[in-house]
């Protein structure tokens, strides 16, 4: 496809191009041919004139035979006549087409500095001038001057020659241009189809290093960025499926193991009890994973439902905290709440209510006993801004990019002993982003975490519905 691609290129510009060479060829051969032939016809008028000028001032029969004698030795001929178009004397034989010009010459037009009588050159053997010859006023004769075509044609043919040997030439650099030009533009093409080609078999780590700077370069680091954006899901779809299938075998795990342990005839009522509640703990981590998955499969196919309504941002903060101030006390934890007066945010409560127990119960524990949780809220002109910062051991550097990603994990041995499925982040920030907001994290290792939440400003649900 590609190959007919940079042919119709080729054939596209080598058509067009031609064209324009062609034009500018034929413009300036026939305006090179124009100059020559009037060059050509105004130097055997002025000969002409020269020697009209001459028997004006002596028009002797001497004179009219020197003028004749003049010409026989040159490539001219001369004839001269009286005012009536009587021959008085020519330099050589009188040919029939000289004969036919002086018999449509009107000899009572008397023009100063003579004219052109026959200018057909293409057509004619000769082309002629004539110059009056005028004594005190009066009309005293003609000079007719003869030159023979063939100087012209020659003239021109070596002109035709010349253009049509430059335009060949022309011809070939416009090819080798257009090959070249061609191969230019379709060469990243080619790489570009290979490189895609690539992408569709599951090849994903493809680089175009074209070395441009124009659309085709933008459009090769287009194709360089998805391979590496389909490396990158390949490998987090492989993790989260490993993941998944670990969040679920463990739980699953436990559940069979205590089951079977429980059904064991010398299990006594005591170890049943304690390994039911362990059944019904892990079977409760699995039914809330689900409900995340659930939850997640929504967000992707846009069946999460979001009802915004105008809320003060006060008393969705009074809620939440009711709801963990218990689990922060148990740990020891201080939990500060301060929140500017009279916010009202364009949000679904429920939904944020969510997003504020998740992060808080991140923050909760990974934070030590005796730390310090604060949440916040201020507003600006046109943006509600919601902190949850924490004293907690932080995240490295290197596992900032990937905290808000799915079933991710700082503690890469996955250990059970903050609980958790490590989907909380990923449904908080989507819920964030489903609200038109913006969810960041800032953080230092060993110096606490602080989670930014961004919303446009509501101060009512009129004006928020309206914006």
């Amino acid at each position: 496809m590609l190959n007919r691609l940079a042919l119709k290129i080729g054939l596209l510009f080598f058509v067009f191009i031609i064209i324009i060479e062609s034009v500018l060829f034929l413009t300036l051969y026939v305006t090179f041919v124009n100059e020559r032939v009037d060059e050509v016809m105004t130097n055997l008028l002025a000969r002409g004139n020269t020697h009209s000028e001459v028997l004006e001032d002596s028009f002797e029969p001497a004179t009219l035979n020197h003028v004749a004698l003049m010409e026989s030795a040159s490539d001219f001929i001369v004839i001269i006549t009286d005012a009536d178009g009587n021959e008085l004397t020519h330099s050589d034989l009188i040919e029939p087409e000289m004969r036919e010009v002086l018999e449509h010459t009107d000899f009572d037009e008397v023009l100063q500095g003579g004219k052109v009588v026959e200018e057909r050159w293409d057509k004619k053997e000769f082309i002629a001038t004539d110059s009056p010859i005028t004594i005190e006023g009066e009309h005293r004769g003609h000079v007719f001057m003869f030159a023979e075509t063939n100087h012209i044609k020659g003239m021109v043919s070596h002109l035709r020659n010349q253009f049509l040997i430059v335009g060949l030439i022309a011809v070939g650099l416009t090819v080798i241009t257009i090959f070249l030009l061609s191969r230019l533009i379709t060469l990243p093409l080619i790489r570009m189809k290979e490189a895609t080609e690539q992408l569709s078999e599951g090849h994903h780590e493809v680089s175009l290093n074209i070395g441009r700077n124009d659309e085709l370069g933008e459009l090769a680091n287009a194709i360089t960025a998805l391979s590496s954006d389909l490396e990158h899901l390949k490998n987090e779809r492989n993790e989260f499926l490993a993941s998944i299938s670990h969040e679920l075998r463990t739980p699953l795990t436990y559940i069979k193991g205590y089951a079977d342990i429980a059904s064991r005839p010398d299990a006594s009522e005591e170890e049943k009890k304690e390994y039911i509640g362990i059944i019904r703990e892990e079977t409760a981590h699995l039914t809330e994973l689900i409900r995340q998955l659930f939850e997640l499969a929504q967000m992707d196919h846009n069946q999460f439902a979001i009802q915004k309504e105008g809320f003060s941002l006060e008393m969705l903060f009074a809620s939440v905290v009711a709801l963990v101030r218990p689990a922060f006390d148990e740990k020891q934890i201080s939990l500060a709440v301060h929140c500017e007066h009279e916010i009202v945010a364009f949000i679904d409560p429920e939904r944020f209510q969510q997003v504020l127990l998740n992060v808080l119960d991140n923050a909760r524990k990974h934070s030590p006993e005796g730390t310090q949780v604060v949440l916040q809220g201020v507003q600006d002109k046109g943006t509600i801004t919601i902190s949850i910062r924490d004293e907690g051991e932080g995240i490295p550097e290197k596992d900032l990019p990937f905290v808000f990603e799915r079933l991710y994990r700082v503690d890469k041995s996955r250990s059970r002993q903050y609980g958790g499925s490590g989907l909380g982040l990923a449904i908080a920030k989507e819920i964030v982003e489903s609200h038109g907001g913006l969810m960041t994290l800032q953080s230092e290792y060993g110096q606490g975490t602080t989670v930014l939440i961004e919303l446009k400003r509501g101060d009512s649900l009129a004006e928020s519905a309206v914006g």
